[in-house]
């Protein structure tokens, strides 16, 4: 039991270093032709090609839940709800909180709102693949939580 809580931990917690390493190395990488839409809005719809990427994710999750449910991997259910906790906490804060893609969350101001957003901010002010920052979500540099 305690062993699951902790792995359930760990991997949430190891999933931002996997989305700030994704985001860096493959989104602003070789899948950049995926990635640019959410950088440059040239288009009406209201999904992205950059929406994809969740279905990687997911696949993993599903993958280690399959693991688990199959007496192959015992932990695999921990595993797999932290990689789905994760995806979870990325989609309510990128795409709900910081890019209002469903109109909630709107008042949030306290200093880590405040700070998520300045760190994305500065983000989205390259449009290129190139000279990006703060690649990650919910780990935010220091210098983004001063006045």
């Amino acid at each position: 039991m305690y062993l699951n809580i902790f792995v359930f931990i760990l991997t949430f917690c190891l999933m931002e270093f996997m989305a700030w390493f994704s985001h860096k190395y493959i989104m602003h990488g070789f899948l950049w032709n995926l990635h640019a839409d959410h950088h440059k809005k040239d288009h009406d719809s209201w999904f992205e090609r950059n929406d994809a990427f969740f279905i990687f994710y997911a696949v993993i999750s599903i993958g280690f839940f399959l693991l688990w449910q199959n007496d192959i991997l015992e932990i695999g259910l921990a595993i797999g709800l932290g990689i789905f906790a994760y995806g979870l906490a990325y989609f309510t804060v990128h795409d709900i909180f910081i890019h209002q893609r469903f109109k909630l969350f709107r008042n949030a101001n306290n200093r880590y709102a405040k700070a998520v957003r300045r760190a994305h901010k500065m983000h989205h002010k390259h449009l290129g693949k190139e000279e990006g920052e703060c690649f990650g979500m919910l780990v935010v540099p220091f210098k983004y939580f001063k006045k």
